[in-house]
C-alpha cells in the first residue's frame, strides 16, 4: 500500500491536493551518449510509482496509485459528481492519466467524463518555462461540453503538478463556459519548484 503526503495545492479551484512531492532528491550525475544531463535522482514512493506508469509503460504501478487516490477521496466522494482528467499532452500506446481516471473513477463510483478537448496542438507545456509564453500559449486552447458540466460538481484530475497553470486555464473553462458549481483539483504527485 503506498504511503502519501497531502499538500494542499492553491488556484482558482475551491480545493486543491497533490498527493506527494514527486522527487525527493536529484542531483547531475553525468552526461549520457547522446549528450543529454544525468542526474541521479531520488522519489517518493508515489513519484516512482508515477514514473514507472508514465516513463516505463508499467501499468502493475497503477492500481497501488488508484488505491492511494481512491483512500484519499472516499471521505471527499460526497462533495463530487463528475471526475475530468486534463486533456493528454502526448500521445502514448496506453495513456497514465487515463488509467487513474478510470481506476479511480470506477472505485468510487464517480463518472469519468473525458469532456475537455484541446483546439489546437502546442508544443508540450512541460518543456515551456516563460511564464508569459505558457499564458499565451494556453490562451483559448481548451474547450468543454457545458453539457455534461453545467452545474456539477468537477474533480478535475492531473498526474503531475508543477505551475498549475494548464489546471487554471481548465477550471477557468468549467467555471464560465462549463458552468460547473464547483472545481476541486487532485493530482498524484507535485514537483518541488513550480517553474
Amino acid at each position: 500500500m503506498a504511503k502519501s503526503d497531502p499538500q494542499s495545492i492553491v488556484g482558482r479551484w475551491l480545493q486543491g491536493v497533490a498527493l506527494d512531492v514527486h522527487t525527493l532528491h536529484s542531483v547531475r550525475s553525468g552526461t549520457s551518449e547522446a549528450g543529454r544531463p544525468t542526474f541521479d535522482t531520488r522519489r517518493s514512493e508515489l513519484g516512482e510509482l508515477l514514473y514507472r506508469l508514465k516513463y516505463a509503460a508499467d501499468l502493475r504501478a497503477g492500481p497501488e496509485i488508484i488505491d492511494c487516490a481512491v483512500r484519499f477521496l472516499a471521505r471527499h466522494r460526497s462533495k463530487l459528481d463528475l471526475l475530468i482528467p486534463v486533456p493528454r499532452s502526448k500521445v502514448r500506446p496506453h495513456q497514465p492519466l487515463l488509467v487513474l481516471a478510470r481506476g479511480i473513477g470506477s472505485a468510487l463510483d464517480l463518472p469519468m467524463v473525458d469532456c475537455v478537448r484541446t483546439r489546437r496542438s502546442t508544443p508540450q507545456l512541460k518543456d515551456v518555462v516563460d511564464q508569459e509564453e505558457r499564458k499565451g500559449l494556453l490562451a483559448g486552447l481548451y474547450e468543454v461540453d457545458s453539457g455534461l458540466t453545467a452545474g456539477r460538481n468537477i474533480l478535475l484530475f492531473d498526474d503531475l503538478y508543477r505551475s498549475g497553470a494548464t489546471l487554471n486555464a481548465i477550471t477557468d473553462l468549467l467555471l464560465q463556459a462549463g458552468r460547473a458549481a464547483s472545481v476541486r483539483v487532485l493530482v498524484i504527485t507535485r514537483t518541488r519548484s513550480n517553474q
